[in-house]
């Protein structure tokens, strides 16, 4: 059932997906349109993967064992910077 008159045109579909869409919606018992309307509402309302912090995923992996200790190495003398003269 359409709601409202709202649309959107698709350009450049492959023949192959679009046939894949008809066999889909066949399949289902409606047309192709009801078919991407499906999908296109499935694909806005899915959930979106949250941003990862990397510090929070390297402690749920490390707190659990106690953490662990790594040894810093000294520090050497510092080098001696370029020369950009003759």
């Amino acid at each position: 059932m359409i709601r409202n008159s709202d649309t959107i045109t698709v350009r450049g579909l492959a023949p192959e997906t679009k046939r894949k869409l008809r066999l889909m919606a066949a399949e289902r018992g409606h047309s192709m349109e009801e078919e991407v309307r499906q999908i296109l509402l499935k694909a806005a309302n899915e959930n979106r993967t949250r941003r990862v912090n990397l510090a929070e995923e390297i402690a749920a992996i490390v707190d659990p064992i106690g953490g662990f200790e790594l040894d810093i190495p000294a520090r050497g003398p510092p080098r001696e910077p370029p020369r950009f003269d003759d």
